[in-house]
């Protein structure tokens, strides 16, 4: 499981791999944002963690596509599928190495996008937790996506369709937490736990669908 974490780190932070081309693009859009808007600095700190959530879920989409389909196209998904580890686990170690290379590095490049969106301190730092928090179950989500559609080719669009509905109650409470620690009396707990909670729920959920679609591809 290592070797295979190792492996698929290395694979994704390579040219052509996905993670460097959705950082790229997390930092474009959050960038290109204060010149849509204008100088308004008081609705761009509002509009900040919305703004920032929207480029990670944008951004973790990206590479979602070459997840699987690079080890069907080299027969490395054979492999894995007839190995002696439960696929459930393999899938859930592919899941966070995608998640190390491409969602990480949108985590600690949001302090320094939300000081170009004129946000607070504390708004800084709550969006950050909820998306240090938030972006595992992005990610555990989208894998489903990837799962459904291994034997695509260029399958990203469909990925996108599958996917998006289902990462609504993440983007909606991750907002929600930040909004509630910068505006009284709304809390920033009470959706901080769901969010958590929705995370939990994606590391159960999230490997046993994809596995079982992985498997339903190669039957």
């Amino acid at each position: 499981m290592a070797a295979l974490f190792a492996r698929d780190l290395r694979l994704a932070v390579k040219v052509g791999g996905g993670a460097p081309m959705g950082v790229l693009f997390f930092l474009v859009v959050v960038a290109l944002m204060p010149f849509s808007i204008g100088p308004d600095l008081p609705l761009l700190a509002r509009i900040g963690p919305a703004v920032l959530w929207i480029g990670a879920l944008l951004a973790t989409l990206l590479g979602l596509d070459r997840m699987f389909q690079a080890d069907r196209d080299d027969g490395s998904l054979d492999v894995l599928l007839a190995g002696d580890q439960p696929l459930e686990l393999v899938v859930l170690v592919k899941g966070l190495a995608h998640w190390v290379a491409t969602s990480l590095p949108l985590v600690v490049a949001a302090p320094f996008m939300g000081l170009l969106l004129n946000m607070s301190g504390l708004a800084i730092g709550a969006v950050t937790a909820t998306l240090l928090v938030g972006t595992p179950s992005l990610t555990l989500i989208g894998m489903i996506g990837a799962a459904l559609t291994v034997s695509l080719r260029r399958g990203g669009v469909l990925i996108a369709i599958l996917v998006l509905p289902l990462t609504v109650p993440t983007l909606v409470f991750g907002v929600g937490a930040v909004l509630g620690a910068v505006t009284d009396p709304a809390p920033f707990l009470s959706p901080f736990l769901v969010l958590c909670a929705l995370t939990l729920v994606a590391f159960v959920v999230g490997p046993i669908a994809a596995a079982a679609a992985l498997r339903q591809s190669q039957g």
